[in-house]
């Protein structure tokens, strides 16, 4: 799949590396993987002289032996010794970088905790020691974003303060996904809709359906939910470094989540535990979910639920691990089965998640969100809200067109525009034969 979007990302690293004429420049790109941060970097390196170093779990010395060739490959070097820690190298490429202009890119810069966790105090001695002589402009990489966080972030380690930009990447917006499919022969919006049930945008997974001609809902779940297929242990794959020995208890709560247990003392009373501690890490340290509010609620509201924020990683749990011992038998009719009987229901809850994000996307909203009072009454799919024109938008969203009922919407509208006096409110009813009117 061809590069696609990324403009501001692009202008930003673009920006830092015009500045590393006066000093030496550090950027940062995090985000979850497959969200397509290496292919970033390479493109924008792509157009300078630039060296890429991959930080694999090996031996610090067999490390940069690998990174010495790879810069033999770019410099003419002295005769070296026998360098076996990863501080001579980043000096060498300091110093380097006092005489020429280049980019230096550090792939999973998070794994140096398993190599040398000291790489990091060390490669913050070196830099301020001869940042303002050097010309290098450094980019470093990273997966496990609990980790990226407290080596750039937290201000106890060495690092801290050291970035001058950190970007965190996110999946493609429901645009940038609309012109991938339409490349490759799908621009029918229940297409473009199903992609984003599945994957979300997210780059890497777009790439394999497009690749792989899946962009129907009979051909993503046909190639999804095969024999070695890449999706079956994803969720696992890409959470269990994050969470350590306590997986057990964050699947179990993504779990519920994905079923649409999404009160905390509905999770509690499941599990029997405490579950406040875990849901701040999934939401602060992790980012894997979010807490909502109705739109219009005081600060201090308990009316709250919570969300898993990626779209897959919340298929993967409601269909995939709940239905493991039938994944690990391959028994994969099985799993199709419940998700036939179940797309209904649950690709309505996403048509208002894709409602908001294509609504947020106009840019002609400060606030989208959504509203339901105690016990879940009077609940409205989709609030957006102008402050500075006054205007409130207020949408029912349904797969099925012939449910919307608009003079039922307003009569729940009626506690939440109290709220707003003075607000022009306007009542929508919304389906997937709107869409096209929002991209």
């Amino acid at each position: 799949m061809r590069f696609y979007n990324r403009k501001q990302e692009i202008q930003e690293l673009t920006t830092l590396y015009n500045q590393t004429k006066d000093s030496a420049r550090m950027a940062v790109i995090t985000g979850r993987r497959r969200v397509g941060k290496t292919m970033l970097a390479l493109e924008f390196a792509g157009k300078y002289k630039f060296i890429y170093l991959f930080v694999s779990r090996k031996a610090e010395h067999l490390l940069c032996m690998e990174y010495i060739d790879e810069i033999k490959k770019h410099f003419t070097l002295p005769v070296l010794g026998d360098i076996k820690y990863f501080r001579d190298v980043f000096a060498l490429l300091l110093e380097l970088s006092r005489q020429e202009q280049f980019v230096v890119i550090v792939d999973e810069f998070q794994e140096f905790y398993n190599v040398n966790p000291a790489v990091y105090s060390e490669i913050q001695r070196l830099w301020d020691l001869n940042k303002s002589k050097c010309r290098m402009n450094l980019i470093c990489i990273g997966s496990v974003y609990s980790l990226m966080h407290k080596i750039f972030e937290e201000s106890k380690e060495p690092l801290f303060g050291r970035a001058d930009r950190i970007l965190f990447l996110k999946p493609f917006t429901i645009k940038d996904t609309y012109r991938v499919l339409s490349d490759h022969g799908a621009d029918d919006m229940k297409s473009l809709f199903d992609c984003y049930v599945f994957t979300a945008g997210m780059p890497k997974y777009l790439d394999m359906l497009t690749s792989n001609s899946a962009l129907s809902y009979k051909d993503i779940l046909d190639f999804m939910l095969t024999p070695n297929s890449p999706f079956i242990n994803e969720g696992r794959n890409l959470l269990i470094e994050e969470f350590g020995k306590e997986y057990g208890t964050y699947f179990s709560i993504l779990e519920l989540i994905s079923i649409g247990k999404t009160a905390r003392t509905e999770i509690e009373s499941v599990l029997e535990i405490h579950a406040g501690a875990y849901l701040a890490r999934l939401e602060n340290d992790y980012a894997l979910i979010s807490r909502h509010k109705p739109v219009g609620a005081k600060p201090g509201s308990r009316l709250q639920k919570y969300k898993i924020t990626d779209n897959f990683l919340n298929f993967w749990f409601r269909f995939i691990f709940r239905n493991r011992s039938a994944a690990e038998t391959e028994n994969f009719s099985y799993i199709k089965e419940i998700i036939n009987r179940d797309y209904s229901s649950y690709s309505g809850r996403m048509l208002e998640s894709f409602f908001h994000q294509l609504f947020a996307e106009t840019g002609n909203y400060n606030v989208v969100g959504s509203y339901w009072e105690k016990g879940n009454q009077n609940e409205i799919d989709l609030v957006a809200i102008n402050d500075l024109k006054k205007e409130i938008t207020l949408a029912d969203i349904k797969i099925d067109r012939k449910k919307i009922n608009l003079n039922a919407l307003k009569k729940r509208s009626q506690g939440l525009l109290i709220r707003y006096p003075g607000y022009k409110a306007k009542w929508l009813g919304l389906s997937l034969g709107d869409v096209k009117d929002y991209l």
